[in-house]
């Protein structure tokens, strides 16, 4: 299959990290979601039903984050990948990548982050 939906740059904050400042407040994180799935049948009927409603695992990503406190981004990454795939039947695997833009380190850097993909057994 080669259909994907692709959503990018989903911003939110959520307590994620494992130093004491991170365990106090709420830092920002970025999230892209690669979603496989076939939309054959909804593009060529035009039906949002025949596919997977992008504002529903937008929220669902939110919901995710922001309830969770996490230590790891990595479990945080995992938890996103297996509710989506949890979300709709007919998604065969979901990519999960979530950054932090704001680490609380000394370097400059942009942004840390993590990705993993998550298949349908």
């Amino acid at each position: 299959m080669n259909d994907l939906i692709e959503l990018r740059e989903l911003r939110c904050s959520a307590i994620v990290g494992v130093l004491a400042e991170e365990r106090l407040r709420a830092q920002p994180l970025v999230f892209d979601l690669d979603i496989e799935r076939s939309f054959e049948e909804a593009a060529m009927n035009d039906d949002i039903e025949a596919t997977t409603n992008y504002a529903a695992v937008l929220s669902l990503t939110t919901n995710v984050a922001t309830e969770g406190r996490f230590l790891l981004l990595e479990t945080l990454a995992q938890r996103v990948a297996h509710e989506i795939l949890a979300h709709d039947a007919e998604i065969t695997a979901v990519t999960v990548a979530v950054r932090k833009v704001r680490p609380p380190v000394p370097q400059d850097v942009a942004s840390v982050g993590v990705r993993c993909t998550v298949q349908r057994s």
